[in-house]
């Protein structure tokens, strides 16, 4: 299994001379399988210069996973090349939005309104199909299993478990660790907190082993407590969450768009130094970087 990262901001894309070793892009992960299979996880403006690199592989099938659908990981899917030729085919894959009642076929025709882009999706020329998935139903591709997490974020976010001949790999889309809305006192606050310990529990569970995984770490500790409810991890909270699940090596990815990789660098180096969890191998992502097992 190949992974290419092609996008690690987060929020908004963030281009410039402080940004160029991990890249300005937003989230977009590759993946091919062994036996040939294009996975996608999320479609940020990192999905443009993927879709550059694939026309000596056209035609092509891409599977895109979509986490949730704010914009950091949707606005690159108008630009994704493939969908514009023929012979080509695009299978989207992502969560029922219960509030709005809409399935993911709204994320794209969404985009495509002209009031929002020139080139309506009915233009395009490649075989496009939408799948909602569920909670912990797998998709079969090949010889890759992709299971469901529901993760914490404001809106309905999956996380991604992906399975290859024995290889694997998690990524978290965009997570908080819950937290109890209750104080001590109340009587709700026993109920809630054993909730919360419930479906944390179920997330360690279903990264449980992996070999890899990738996690948002948007914020450092100091910064948490005025970022709580936006629906980001730390750094201290994603290594909490892979020495539970026994992971083998983490990406940290994300990355606040207001920090320069010069900071980035800076307050990956603090953390590491006051880390408190065991975690054989912790990096930070940064695009173009290639893991391949």
């Amino acid at each position: 299994m190949l992974v290419r990262f092609r996008g690690v901001r987060g929020s908004i894309p963030s281009p410039g001379p402080n940004t160029v070793r991990y890249g300005g892009n937003t989230t977009c992960i590759e993946i091919w399988s062994d036996d040939g299979q294009l996975i996608i996880l999320d479609a940020g403006t990192g999905i443009f210069p993927l879709a550059q690199s694939l026309f000596d592989k056209f035609p092509l099938h891409a599977h895109i996973f979509n986490t949730h659908s704010h914009w950091d990981h949707i606005q690159g899917l108008p630009f994704f090349i493939p969908l514009f030729v023929p012979g080509n085919k695009a299978s989207i894959y992502g969560a029922y939005d219960p509030v709005s009642q809409k399935s993911v076929e709204e994320i794209l025709a969404v985009q495509m309104q002209y009031r929002f882009f020139p080139i309506r999706e009915c233009e395009l020329n490649a075989e496009i199909e939408y799948h909602s998935l569920r909670e912990g139903e797998p998709v079969h591709i090949g010889d890759v299993t992709v299971m469901p997490v529901m993760m914490n974020h404001p809106v309905v976010n999956f996380g991604y478990r992906i399975d290859c001949r024995g290889k694997s790999l998690f990524f978290t889309g965009d997570h908080e660790p819950s937290y109890n809305i209750y104080e001590q006192e109340d009587d709700q606050h026993t109920m809630y907190q054993s909730l919360i310990e419930q479906k944390e529990g179920s997330i360690i569970e279903a990264i449980r082993g992996v070999d890899v995984l990738v996690a948002d770490s948007s914020y450092t500790e100091g910064e948490y407590p005025a970022k709580q409810g936006w629906g980001h991890g730390t750094f201290n909270t994603c290594m909490q969450m892979a020495e539970q699940a026994g992971v083998q090596q983490l990406f940290l990815t994300h990355h606040e768009p207001t920090r320069s990789d010069d900071a980035l660098e800076e307050v990956f180096r603090e953390s590491m130094e006051k880390r408190k969890y065991d975690v054989p191998e912790i990096d930070l992502a940064r695009e173009g970087l290639v893991v391949e097992w």
